[in-house]
Parts: structure tokens; C-alpha cells; sequence
């Protein structure tokens, strides 16, 4: 089965935690077009949906889902949004598309997260893919040098501005053996808006897309 192939199938099974009157948080990627696409066939049933990014937003207006912003709802029933690698204890490094610290908002607004992978997210120890740290363009040189003290390779990722109006760095060669330590350490630091480490807030169901099916983890 293609990788494709598995997205489709992850982002189905996430139709099972959706029930009438939701409102349903949308994260990113393209894992997430695959649930926004099922999520189209029962929208009559749902309140409307939350969304974390505007390419996630386009093709919602484009099926007609109501959007609320988030300072419209006082809840989220439902986050629903993939990553770029996951462990065991289901922590994980989000933020390939940039949209990390609208998914970290939205995923503390949420009563429930559904993380929805492929089984090549899984990893043994979270660092493998860059992980992303959005930062105040004043701030990036001393935000670079202090993530250099510890241990990381940060590059400037060229021509991105987030929804925000700030720049990322990607931090290569960065071994995260205690993700929420890491994630408060680097969170700490004066000119970071927000790291791509979601050790601290979790997710409550992880959906893995496997050769042999859906396997379901719970928190």
C-alpha cells in the first residue's frame, strides 16, 4: 500500500471520533486534506470547524465547511492533525508546514486531540526530523546561538513567514531524549513564540496507518 494510500485510510478512521453538533479543529498537511476531504461528507452533521492553517482554510471554503475563528468558541470538541514524527509516549515535533503555533493553540483549546499518522512517524527517540521553532525575526541570531549551546544545528528556513508575521529555524542534529524538558527549555527562551514539541500537550488518541490496518493508541 502507498503512502498515499495510508494518509487516506488514517484520515477516514478519524471520522469515528466526530459526532453531531462537534465543532472539529483542522491541523495541517497532508494527512489532514485527507480527513478534511471525509470530514466533507458528513459536515451537515457538525457545528462547524477551527482551523489552524490557511491552506487548511482554502480548501474548507472550498467544501463549504463553516469556519469559526478561534476567539469565536469557547471549545473545541475535536482536534484533528498529524505530525511530522511521533514516539512511543506519544510526543511529537510538529511544524513541517509552519503552522505550529496556531496547532499548539488550537490543540489546548481542544477537549480531545486525534493524532492521525502513517507508521513512518513512529520513532524511537524524537529528532530525526528538524524540528521547527518559530521565533521574532529581532531574536533569531541569539535564539540560533543558544540553540547551538544545546547541541542543535538551526537553519533559517529562507522565504517562510508564518501566519504570524515571524520566521522558523529548523534545528537539525538535535536528540531529544526528554521532549518536556527541551520543550520548556527552548520555550524559555526570550524571542521564541513557540517550539514544534507537542511533549507537554499530547495527544489523547493516536491513529497509526499500518500495511495491516489502523492501530490505536491511547493516553
Amino acid at each position: 500500500m502507498s503512502q498515499d494510500k495510508l494518509k487516506e485510510a488514517v484520515a477516514w478512521a478519524a471520522l469515528h471520533y466526530i459526532y453531531p453538533g462537534a465543532i472539529v479543529g483542522i491541523g495541517s498537511g497532508s494527512t489532514v486534506m485527507y480527513f478534511i476531504e471525509a470530514l466533507n461528507t458528513i459536515k451537515h452533521k457538525i457545528d462547524g470547524s477551527v482551523s489552524s492553517s490557511k491552506e487548511s482554510t482554502i480548501r474548507l471554503k472550498d467544501l463549504s465547511i463553516p469556519i469559526f475563528d478561534p476567539n469565536e468558541v469557547d471549545k473545541v470538541d475535536v482536534y484533528v492533525d498529524s505530525a511530522d514524527e511521533i514516539n512511543s509516549q506519544m510526543q511529537m515535533i510538529k511544524g513541517g508546514g509552519g503552522a505550529l503555533t496556531s496547532e499548539k493553540i488550537i490543540a489546548a483549546m481542544s477537549k480531545k486531540f486525534i493524532c492521525i499518522v502513517d507508521s513512518s512517524k513512529q520513532v524511537d527517540i524524537l529528532g530525526r526530523f528538524p524540528l521547527p521553532i518559530e521565533v521574532i525575526p529581532m531574536a533569531r541570531t541569539y535564539v540560533a546561538r543558544k540553540l547551538i549551546q544545546l547541541g542543535g544545528l538551526p537553519e533559517y528556513r529562507q522565504n517562510i513567514i508564518t501566519d504570524n508575521g515571524n520566521i522558523i529555524l529548523d534545528v537539525h542534529n538535535l536528540l531529544i531524549y526528554d521532549p518536556i524538558k527541551m520543550e520548556k527549555t527552548i520555550n524559555n527562551l526570550p524571542g521564541v513564540v513557540t517550539v514544534g514539541l507537542f511533549a507537554i500537550q499530547m495527544a489523547d488518541v493516536v491513529l497509526i496507518s499500518t500495511i495491516n490496518g489502523i492501530k490505536t493508541v491511547v493516553k
